[in-house]
C-alpha cells in the first residue's frame, strides 16, 4: 500500500479522455485506411464500424473493474483478484506485451512516413514489399530508435509532464486527421472507387476479408488506446466518472474520424491505381502523404509529414507511462522483481519498470521493422489481452458482491459474454499461423512464473491451477480450431467457412461460462474487503500479493 500511496492523482476527468483519445489516434489513423482497403476493398468502412463496436463491448467491462480498482497498471492486476496468480499471470503478460510493442510501432511510424520526403536519403528509410509488409533500412531503424527514446525521458521525470504535454498533442492529432480527410474529400473524390472490389472486380461486400481487416489490419490495434485511461486509474480524480467517461468519449469520437479517414482514402485513390490491381495491389509508404502528393497538395503532405512525427510521438509517450505502470501492477502481482515496483518519491513514476520497458521496445524494433509486420502482431496480441476482462468482471460480482462499484453496468453478464465471444472471434479472424504464434508468444514467459512458485514453495499451486485450467485449455483449443478452420480464414479447410464461425461462438461462450465458474475469493479479493471495511472513503487499491495473504491469514 505505500509504494502506491506514491502515485499521484492529478489527472482530471477531460485529461483522461484525452490520453485515452491521444493513445488511439497514434499511427493506426496514418496507415490503417490504407491497410483495411487492401484486405477488404471499400468493406474497410464497415470493418472500422465492426471493431468500433466489439471494442466498446470490451471497454465497459474494464470500465467497471477500473472504477471498481482504482490503480495505476490496473489492467495487469484484474485476472489475478478474480482467479489467482496463474490467471493473473498470463493476463498481465498478455496485456503488456501488447502495450510496450506499440511504443515500437508508433516510432516505424514515423520514420515510415519520412521515406516520402523529397531528398534522396529519406527515399532509402523504407522498403516497400507486397502486402504492407516493407521494412525499415539501418538508417530509418536509427531513426525510430532514437524516437523511443525521446518517448522515455519525456516521462521520466513526472506524470504531470506527460499529461500537459499529451493534452497539447492530443488536440494538434484532432485537428490534422479530420481536415485531413475534408481536404481529399474536397480536392480529388471518385465516388466510382467505391464500385472497385479487392481485386479490381466489382465490388460486393466480402464479410471474410472484412472481418480479417476488423482483426489484423490496424483496426484493433488501433481502438487499444482505451486502455490508457484504465491503467492511470491511480492517477485520476472520481474515477467512477472519469473512467466510463474517458473511454466511451474516446472510442466514439476515434470512431468518428477512422471512418470520415477511410472514406476519404477509398474516394481519394485516383482511378488508373485502381484499374488493374484493385485495392489489394494498392501500395503506399506514406499513405495519406502520398495521396496528397498526387492531388497536387503539397502544403498538406507537408503538414502530415510533421504529423507523422507528432501523432505517433503522443501514442509513444501515452503508452511508454502506461507500460510503467504495468510492471508496476505485475510486480505486485508478486511474479516479477520487486524493483519493478519501486515508484520515484518525488517524480511519482517508477523508473526501473520504464527502463525494462525501453529494453523491450528496441527488441520488437529491430525484430519486426515495418508498421504494417508489427501491427499485425500487436493486434492479436491485443485480442489475446482482451479475454480475462469480460470474465473477471464478471467472476467479481459473484466472489465480491458486497465491494463498493463507482460504476455498476446494467446487463453486464450479457454485455461481459458478448465481449468474450468477439474476442474470441477477433482472434480466430487473424488467421492461421498467425493466431498460433501469437498464442506460442502468450506461453514462452510461464518458465518466469514456475519460478516464483518454485522459490515460494509452490504455496497453493492447486488452488491457482484450478482457477486457471479454463484459460490454459483455452489458448490450445482455439490454436486447434484456427488451423481446423475454414481456408477463407488460413485453416486446413476442415471446418466450412459460415459454421466455422457459429463453432468459434460456441466455443466462446463455452469458455467464458467455465471462466466464470471457475473464479474464487482470493486473498487480493478478501484483503480488499478489510481494507474497504476499515477505509470506507479511501480508493479500493488491494495490497501486494504478500501484504494480502499476510492480512487475511491464507
Amino acid at each position: 500500500m505505500s509504494s502506491s500511496s506514491s502515485i499521484r492523482r492529478d489527472v482530471g476527468p477531460f485529461a483522461l479522455m484525452l490520453t485515452g483519445l491521444g493513445s488511439i489516434i497514434g499511427s493506426g489513423w496514418l496507415f490503417g485506411a490504407w491497410r483495411a482497403a487492401q484486405i477488404a476493398g471499400p468493406g474497410a468502412i464497415w470493418a472500422w464500424v465492426i471493431g468500433a463496436v466489439i471494442i466498446l463491448f470490451i471497454a465497459l467491462t474494464y470500465a467497471e473493474l477500473g472504477a471498481m480498482f482504482p490503480e495505476s497498471g490496473g489492467m495487469v492486476r484484474y485476472g489475478h483478484y478474480s482467479h489467482g496468480s496463474l490467471v493473473g499471470f498470463i493476463a498481465a503478460w498478455a496485456n503488456w506485451i501488447a502495450i510496450v510493442s506499440v511504443i515500437s510501432v508508433e516510432a516505424e511510424a514515423s520514420a515510415q512516413y519520412m521515406s516520402s520526403w523529397k531528398w534522396a536519403w529519406a527515399k532509402d528509410l523504407y522498403h516497400q514489399a507486397p502486402g504492407g509488409h516493407g521494412e525499415l533500412s539501418a538508417v530509418g531503424l536509427a531513426i525510430a530508435a532514437t524516437l523511443v527514446i525521446a518517448y522515455f525521458l519525456l516521462n521520466f521525470w513526472s506524470v504531470k509532464l506527460f499529461a500537459r504535454s499529451n493534452t497539447a498533442i492530443t488536440l494538434f492529432k484532432l485537428v490534422i486527421p479530420a481536415l485531413t480527410a475534408v481536404l481529399l474529400i474536397a480536392s480529388g473524390f471518385h465516388p466510382e472507387n467505391f464500385s472497385v472490389g479487392i481485386h479490381g472486380e466489382v465490388h460486393s461486400i466480402d464479410f471474410a476479408s472484412v472481418l480479417t481487416a476488423v482483426a489484423i489490419a490496424g483496426i484493433v490495434f488501433s481502438f487499444n488506446g482505451f486502455q490508457s485511461p484504465v491503467n492511470l486509474a491511480g492517477e485520476a480524480h472520481n474515477p467512477g466518472k472519469s473512467i466510463p467517461f474517458a473511454i466511451v468519449c474516446s472510442i466514439v469520437l476515434a470512431t468518428a474520424i477512422y471512418v470520415l479517414l477511410q472514406v476519404s482514402f477509398i474516394g481519394a485513390v485516383p482511378r488508373e491505381m485502381l484499374a488493374n490491381v484493385g485495392w489489394h495491389g494498392i501500395n503506399f509508404s506514406s499513405p495519406f502523404a502520398d495521396l496528397a502528393i498526387i492531388l497536387g497538395l503539397q502544403w498538406l503532405a507537408t503538414l502530415l509529414f510533421i504529423d507523422a512525427v507528432i501523432s505517433p510521438s503522443g501514442t509513444g509517450m501515452t503508452y511508454t507511462a502506461t507500460t510503467a505502470r504495468m510492471l508496476y501492477g505485475m510486480e505486485r502481482n508478486g511474479t516479477l522483481p520487486k524493483i519493478l515496483g519501486h515508484v520515484h518519491p518525488k517524480w511519482g513514476v517508477p523508473r526501473p519498470a520504464m527502463w525494462v520497458n525501453l529494453a523491450v521496445s528496441f527488441l520488437f524494433l529491430f525484430f519486426f521493422r515495418g508498421w504494417g509486420t508489427l501491427a499485425a502482431v500487436i493486434s492479436v496480441a491485443t485480442i489475446i489481452s482482451y479475454l480475462t476482462g469480460p470474465v473477471s468482471v464478471m467472476t467479481l460480482r459473484r466472489t465480491a458482491p458486497g465491494l463498493h462499484r463507482p460504476l455498476r453496468l446494467a446487463g453486464l453478464p450479457v454485455l461481459a459474454g458478448i465481449a468474450f465471444v468477439m474476442s474470441t472471434e477477433l482472434l480466430y479472424w487473424a488467421k492461421w499461423p498467425l493466431t498460433g504464434e501469437i498464442i506460442l508468444l502468450m506461453v514462452v514467459a510461464l518458465p518466469v512464473y514456475f519460478y516464483y512458485q518454485a522459490k515460494s514453495g509452490w504455496h497453493d499451486f492447486g488452488r491457482q491451477m484450478k482457477g486457471a485450467w479454463w484459460l490454459v485449455a483455452y489458448l490450445p483449443v482455439i490454436a486447434f480450431v484456427s488451423w481446423a478452420g475454414s481456408t477463407t480464414f488460413g485453416g486446413q479447410g476442415y471446418l466450412p467457412y459460415g459454421w466455422d464461425l457459429l463453432v468459434v461462438a460456441v466455443i466462446g461462450f463455452v469458455f467464458y461460462v467455465w471462466g466464470v465458474k471457475s473464479g474464487w475469493r482470493t486473498p487480493s479479493v478478501e484483503a480488499a474487503e478489510l481494507e474497504a471495511a476499515s477505509h470506507p472513503d479511501a480508493p479500493l487499491v488491494p495490497p501486494e500479493e504478500l501484504d494480502a495473504e499476510r492480512l487475511t491469514g491464507h
